[in-house]
């Protein structure tokens, strides 16, 4: 093989900076100390920015990042890490990608990332929605008991890169390079392996000789972790001086809403900051003597079949199947849970019905993206009375769902936030050709139904399902086990 020879259509890019607009790791290093270790060394952390940024001025970039990497991950077992790095980051790098960078990144066949950033915290990230054929990072330390040391096996993170990639080519040079420009960052030295250099940020107009390219990156449809926003240090600030503002305020709305008629908490709330805005014309309570209306709803927050009660004016029972003891003790409204079990819960649904109205979310678990999840067609079986209704909500600071953690927290963090929005939107009852009434199949009425609500509110279909979600955010299939008081005060 010729020496110097260049291996066509590939690219070596820096991550931080060229493939993310933001040049700065700290706020990631934050959310993993924020999701896999708590809110103590989220605060140390903080207090460290300053320090940190002192270390940037200086030029002293790889003690920063190795003073980022030890507070942020000493003491974790890696499978924590990964967790954070799976379940939690992408979203955050999903909403900072250079769509300029990804446009020349995208046009080329083989593809290398590299980072300061520990390996563990990108490399899922970039091979599963960038399409990244290697990943370039430092390695963390693990020690025989499998906890993770803080440390670093790189003394030069960016000799190191250099040499990596130069070993991933071989004789070979890579033809692009995307970095920033060389006196904004020392980790550019790989460009010399490069054909062509590219610095960010890309212009627009940038014309690379294979103009095909894929419109976007694979999209994050499943995203856990309680931080709505990315935690820069100001907003990190702000969070720890709203915590415990947050968890009076919390406490103040969950007591109203336990004591307070329904038809008047919509009213109170917005004395607290709260707000429900509701479009279309909900339909009247059954008379007695009629079977009931199915509310079909699209699945956000737990809270969904509560504010429906509140906008309805009246307790209207919701079916659950993993929501916690907690918050079922906690919920104003009766709830029904189900089995998983087919004909078990048909009669349960069949049953309810009967006696007025149900609340239903065939969905079988949130989803907080702008897609709505496949439906169960079992709600098409049992009544021709149906009216979808869709949800939404906007948050500030802390998302009230969660695969991984708690779920007896999740009313707790939605009203702690300073202004929750819930958005209830009416739509017209089924007529009856569009139900099993007339020979359609319960697959055909759900698809329908769950097309319509999409429509509403601006989101996509996906056929991804509960055991999808959990597979991808938690490892598990979402089977729920439950646990006893004891046991589900030590998973807290």
């Amino acid at each position: 093989m010729e020496r110097g020879k260049t291996t066509s259509d590939s690219v070596v890019t820096e991550f931080e900076g060229t493939m993310l607009r933001n040049a700065d790791p700290f706020s990631y290093f934050m959310l993993v100390a924020f999701e896999a270790c708590g809110l103590i060394r989220f605060a140390i952390l903080l207090f460290l920015w300053p320090v940190i940024t002192l270390l940037d001025v200086f030029s002293y970039k790889n003690a920063s990042i190795k003073l980022m990497t030890f507070v942020g991950t000493v003491g974790l077992r890696e499978l924590e890490i990964q967790s954070v790095a799976r379940a939690v980051l992408p979203k955050f790098y999903m909403d900072d990608v250079s769509m300029d960078t990804w446009k020349v990144y995208s046009s080329c066949k083989k593809k290398v990332v590299v980072t300061r950033m520990p390996r563990v915290m990108v490399e899922m990230f970039a091979k599963e929605h960038l399409r990244a054929d290697e990943v370039i990072g430092s390695e963390l330390i693990i020690n025989r008991f499998g906890f993770v040391t803080g440390l670093i096996r790189e003394t030069d993170i960016d000799q190191s890169v250099l040499s990596r990639v130069a070993d991933l080519y071989g004789d070979r040079k890579p033809q692009i390079g995307l970095a920033r420009p060389p006196r904004k960052t020392i980790s550019t030295t790989f460009l010399s392996l490069c054909e062509d250099h590219i610095h960010a940020p890309i212009p627009e107009n940038y014309n690379h000789r294979n103009k095909q390219f894929e419109l976007r990156p694979l999209p994050v449809i499943f995203h856990d972790g309680r931080l709505v926003k990315r935690p820069t240090p100001p907003t990190a600030l702000l969070i720890l001086t709203w915590i415990p503002l947050g968890i009076i305020l919390a406490a103040i709305r969950i007591f109203l809403g336990s004591v307070l008629p329904l038809w008047a908490t919509p009213y109170v709330s917005k004395i607290f900051g709260g707000q429900v805005i509701v479009k279309g014309k909900p339909p009247q309570a059954p008379t007695a003597g009629n079977s009931g209306v199915l509310f079909v709803c699209t699945h956000r927050t737990l809270m969904d079949p509560v504010v429906l009660s509140y906008v309805l004016g009246r307790s209207v029972p919701a079916v659950t199947y993993s929501i916690s003891r907690l918050s079922e003790i906690l919920s104003p409204i009766p709830t029904v849970r189900l089995t998983r079990v087919r004909d078990v819960d048909a009669a349960k649904i069949k049953q309810q019905l009967s006696e007025g109205d149900l609340v239903v979310c065939p969905e079988g678990t949130t989803c907080r993206e702008p897609f709505l999840l496949r439906f169960s067609g079992l709600f098409a079986e049992l009544t021709d009375r149906i009216v979808p209704v869709a949800m939404n909500y906007r948050v500030g600071f802390f998302h009230a769902t969660t695969a991984r953690g708690w779920k007896g927290l999740d009313p707790i963090f939605f009203f702690m936030n300073p202004r929750p929005v819930y958005e209830v939107t009416f739509l017209n009852q089924l007529p009856v050709e569009a139900t099993c009434s007339s020979g359609k199949s319960p697959h055909d009425v759900a698809n329908y139904v769950q097309r319509i609500l999409a429509a509403a509110l601006g989101f996509e279909c996906t056929n991804f399902t509960r055991r999808d979600k959990y597979r991808v955010l938690a490892g598990n299939d979402g089977t729920v086990s439950y646990l006893s008081f004891l046991d589900q005060l030590k998973k807290l």
